[in-house]
């Protein structure tokens, strides 16, 4: 950006500074460029406005790698209820305490747990691998192996909380598996307490 704003400025490249979405030569701020006009001057076609060398479009690249990993914490909760008939559970509501520290981008964060629980619902529930007598696999399609869908997953709920990770700058946890590992256990307990009137008969 600072080699393609030293062209079109005519300036040195050390003269200039970056500010307020804007590069411009240090102690002339009126002498300027905005970044959006660098980006147009960038974009490929208009290579006629670029410096010898200077490949079209503007990318930088840089990873961060934290000095350690973070650890996020959640309490699942599953309200379920059973045909004593026919074993069939039926989950009624689903609330989840999550917290991934900071949250960078809520609407993300709500995706990635609600799919997660779904995961979770699928494998306490519905995902099973089956094979015959033979050992010949019979559940090697999704017309047989059964994941769960709108109409087995309920509403959830998701509470937040942000406690940021002491570990990073910007203090973010860990997200991906958060929703995924609760739903088997809390669907299991749930089941358990349903069923406590029966093993006390």
């Amino acid at each position: 950006m600072l080699q393609l704003a030293a062209h079109l400025l005519e300036a040195n490249r050390d003269d200039l500074e970056l500010g307020n979405g804007k590069v411009f030569i240090r102690g002339m701020p009126q002498r300027s460029l905005s970044f959006s006009e660098l980006a147009r001057a960038a974009a490929p076609g208009w290579a006629s406005k670029l410096p010898d060398g200077l490949e079209p479009g503007l990318e930088a690249t840089f990873y961060f790698v934290p000095a350690t990993v973070t650890w996020a914490n959640a309490a699942h909760v599953a309200v379920i209820e059973v045909d004593s008939d026919t074993g069939e559970i039926k989950l009624l509501d689903y609330v989840v305490s999550h917290d991934a520290g900071k949250l960078i981008n809520p609407l993300l964060v709500e995706g990635q747990i609600h799919g997660g629980v779904a995961q979770g619902i699928g494998a306490a529930l519905y995902e099973e691998i089956c094979y015959d007598p033979d050992g010949q696999l019979v559940s090697g399609s999704f017309m047989d192996y059964l994941l769960p869908g709108s109409m087995e997953v309920p509403k959830i709920k998701t509470v937040h909380l942000e406690s940021p990770s002491p570990l990073n700058p910007l203090g973010i946890k860990g997200l991906g598996e958060g929703g995924a590992i609760a739903p088997p256990a809390a669907i299991a307990n749930a089941l358990a307490d349903a069923l406590l009137p029966f093993r006390l008969k």
